[in-house]
């Protein structure tokens, strides 16, 4: 038997909605925000500014697990205080990372839980994961092949969770001009695996501000079901990952040319 999270068990997309946001139906889903929650400040005027665009999703980071002990990891439950704060001005629905189940409790007002690139062979912390009933956010590792990628996912969806989200966020190779290297490749060829909405994050994937906004044209027109970026008020300020974030206006050009290549992908060419 093949996996249930395969194309081969399931022929259909596999549809996720929250609040007004939905996944996997053809349409572009844009989930944007801050990297890192720093102060209610600066996630309340980012959050006010893509409430006034068409940003379909709300992120933010208060758990940061960070490769050096000496990085800022987060404001913890402060942080998940300002994402339902922000939530309540906006009306977006929200998502954050969550890295171990203990925290659960804390995400009672998120509405997407995240699994970042260094948890996604936490398979206990999978398995949780999968008993409970929101959507789950699943990344890549930077080292790990396709195949590993939808075992991963199998182990939420196996547990009855059947609300995951796949998203490609580069992969670790010889080159050093980028943090990673977009697997391009991924964003179709993973659509043509799974039933499972894909999605993609230029911000991880690069790693260059500059970067964002060509790598995520190149997404859309590969098919992807959305899109995660990196919006900070002051990126030259910001205390985790302000090198590959882009400001609110950069996002609204962004916006605008993601929306017109959505546009381009769907038309109907029968249709002339």
């Amino acid at each position: 038997m093949g996996l249930l999270v395969s194309r081969e068990e399931k022929k259909e997309d596999t549809v996720i909605r929250v609040g007004n946001a939905t996944i996997g139906d053809g349409s572009l889903c844009i989930i944007a925000g801050p990297c890192t929650i720093e102060s209610r400040g600066q996630l309340e005027e980012v959050a006010e500014g893509l409430a006034k665009t068409s940003t379909n999703i709300l992120r933010g980071g208060a758990f940061k697990p960070r490769t050096s002990s000496y990085s800022f990891q987060g404001m913890g439950k402060d942080g998940l205080d300002l994402l339902s704060r922000a939530k309540a001005i906006t009306g977006l629905p929200t998502i954050s990372e969550i890295v171990d189940i203990a925290d659960l409790s804390l995400f009672d007002d998120v509405d997407i839980l995240q699994v970042g690139a260094k948890n996604m062979q936490n398979y206990t912390l999978l398995k949780a994961l999968g008993k409970q009933e929101k959507p789950v956010l699943l990344k890549r590792g930077w080292a790990n092949t396709i195949s590993e990628f939808l075992e991963s996912a199998e182990y939420i969806y196996r547990e009855g969770n059947h609300n995951v989200i796949l998203c490609e966020r580069g992969i670790r190779t010889f080159e050093t001009s980028t943090r990673n290297s977009f697997d391009i490749n991924a964003i179709p060829l993973l659509k043509e695996k799974s039933h499972l909405p894909v999605i993609g994050d230029p911000s991880h994937g690069t790693g260059v501000s500059g970067l964002v906004l060509p790598v995520s044209m190149a997404i859309v027109a590969a098919g992807a079901d959305g899109l995660m970026i990196e919006v900070h008020n002051n990126p030259e300020c910001a205390l985790c990952d302000g090198f590959q974030s882009i400001n609110l206006e950069e996002f609204k050009l962004l916006e605008n040319r993601a929306r017109i290549y959505e546009k381009i992908r769907n038309f109907n060419c029968t249709s002339i």
